[in-house]
């Protein structure tokens, strides 16, 4: 899910599930003492140098020796054995639930727990085959059910099946509002407020059904905030759905991140099964080791970079002896990836990816140009000007271009021809990206001195509140993300399965 997933992103290194440590911070002794003379010595800046502008950003806690430091156990044995064997026990899980319904809820568990990349051939086939029963015998739209239907149309939709959005009409009155006993389904509402946000451009039930799930959410959740809810685990289960499914879907959220969050919780569902509970923490922690060992690859020291840095400059594969272990890989990785590329490039007939990544640093580079003459002739650029820059200075085209690359399987010429030119998948999730970007980080910026964002932009167009102008912002990402989620729905395009 690379373009659809980036709006939302956040990097953090969670530590094992098992425990709950909080990480060290870091404080101001630890600091270089050049650090703290910029801060407590005033200097006179001669007339022949060049100011430049700073964003004043703190020195990061995660220094070299805690990086160093970290210990994870769940890397190789035991627990690569263990985890194939839980994986072969989740299979054997899924083929032999017979019920569609008893199906969907193991995949949307799967896909909610973080573990679901390993089983997608599995999942796919049990949709597909859903999908065909419910286009052979309109079972949706008959399901008694609520949440069943609202389960069974997200899954779809979001494997890109055409499900009607009239899925929902049997939940509502002959004026076209949704049925006053669906108030007191908690976990019917929760199911469709998610499914809501698969949603395509112009569709009114499923805009109203957000609308109607929404509030009666909201009311439901200040009514409980009353009373007691001890002792109730599926009523305190789907609470919790709630309130985090109001904070933001769960298909707007990044999967690892939405993982994290959701195992805990799932731990005391009723309707919890061991077995996928048990994967997902070990997968989860599994991946966090080696996320770790990554982490530890890229924080040099000093005396490292220098050696790192002298033998790319002379490019000689001899000068790999002098660099550390961790290092030596980097560098072969680098001198091996860089030599096949020049050598592909001198053969015609086969495709050479060079333009490709050439024009994706340039396009980044002349964004950037433009913010700065911005920034420098004190320019507010219009929403229009602003949006049809930032998409790509927010540098995701720029990732998504090396990141297609970096898997040799799926290049092929026609899908480099495309993203030359940065199809609409692309666009429309830099746009998310950058907007909700800008949502967070937006004050911090302008305290800095930084260009105005989108935020800004429209308070200085329009003459809007703050308030209004995040209001505003928030509708263009949900209607970027109608757009992706139409793209999906039988698209055989180039790019429709890496969305």
């Amino acid at each position: 899910m690379a373009f659809t997933q980036l709006a939302s992103f956040r990097f953090c290194t969670i530590l094992p599930l098992k425990t709950r440590t909080s990480l060290p911070l870091s404080s101001t002794k630890c600091l270089p003492s050049y650090v703290h003379a910029q801060h407590t010595i005033a200097t006179k800046i001669p007339d022949n140098i060049t100011v430049r502008r700073s964003a004043n950003y703190p020195p990061s806690k995660w220094s070299h020796d805690f990086v160093a430091s970290l210990k994870n156990e769940y890397a190789g044995e035991p627990y690569t054995t263990r985890v194939n064997n839980l994986k072969e026990e989740v299979k054997t899980m899924l083929e032999s639930a017979t019920n569609p319904l008893d199906q969907l809820e193991i995949i949307d568990a799967l896909q909610r727990l973080g573990v679901a990349y390993h089983f997608e051939d599995q999942i796919e086939t049990k949709l597909k085959s859903i999908y065909n029963d419910t286009i052979n015998k309109q079972r949706l739209k008959q399901d008694p059910h609520s949440f069943a239907t609202a389960l069974e149309f997200r899954l779809l939709r979001k494997h890109g099946y055409n499900v009607p959005q009239e899925a929902f009409c049997s939940f509502m009155d002959l004026e076209g509002n949704f049925k006053a006993s669906l108030c007191h389904d908690l976990k019917g509402l929760v199911y469709l407020y998610e499914a809501s946000y698969l949603s395509l451009p112009g569709e009114a039930i499923l805009e109203e059904a957000q609308k109607f799930s929404s509030k009666n959410l909201k009311a439901y959740l200040k009514k409980e905030n009353n009373s007691s809810t001890s002792g109730d685990d599926a009523k305190n289960y789907h609470l919790n759905m709630a309130r985090h499914a109001l904070e933001l879907p769960f298909h707007w959220r990044m999967q690892r991140l939405e993982a994290r969050w959701f195992i805990y919780v799932y731990e005391n569902s009723p309707d919890m099964k061991p077995i996928l509970l048990e994967h997902a923490k070990l997968d989860f922690n599994m991946v966090q080791a080696v996320h770790q060992q990554d982490l530890k690859h890229a924080s040099s020291t000093l005396d490292e970079v220098e050696l790192f840095t002298e033998a790319v400059t002379r490019w000689d594969i001899n000068e790999m002896d002098k660099l550390p272990d961790y290092m030596k890989i980097c560098f072969l990785a680098l001198y091996n990836s860089i030599n096949e590329i020049a050598f592909d490039s001198l053969k015609e007939e086969e495709l050479h990816i060079t333009p490709y990544l050439k024009k994706a640093w340039a396009d980044l580079c002349k964004s950037y140009l433009l913010e700065a003459k911005w920034y420098h002739s004190g320019y507010t650029p219009s929403l229009e000007e602003y949006s049809d820059n930032a998409w790509v200075s927010i540098s995701a085209p720029l990732l998504l271009v090396h990141a297609y690359f970096a898997v040799p399987n799926h290049i092929t010429k026609e899908a480099s021809e495309c993203i030359l030119d940065y199809p609409n998948i692309v666009k429309w999730s830099s746009v998310i990206t950058r907007l909700a970007d800008d949502l967070g980080t937006s004050k911090h910026e302008q305290k800095r001195g930084d260009n105005p964002k989108s935020i800004e932009c429209y308070m200085h167009e329009s003459g809007a509140s703050e308030a209004a102008a995040r209001e505003h912002i928030h509708y263009l990402i949900s209607e970027a993300w109608k757009k992706i989620n139409e793209y999906q729905i039988g698209n055989t395009a180039v790019f429709s399965q890496l969305s």
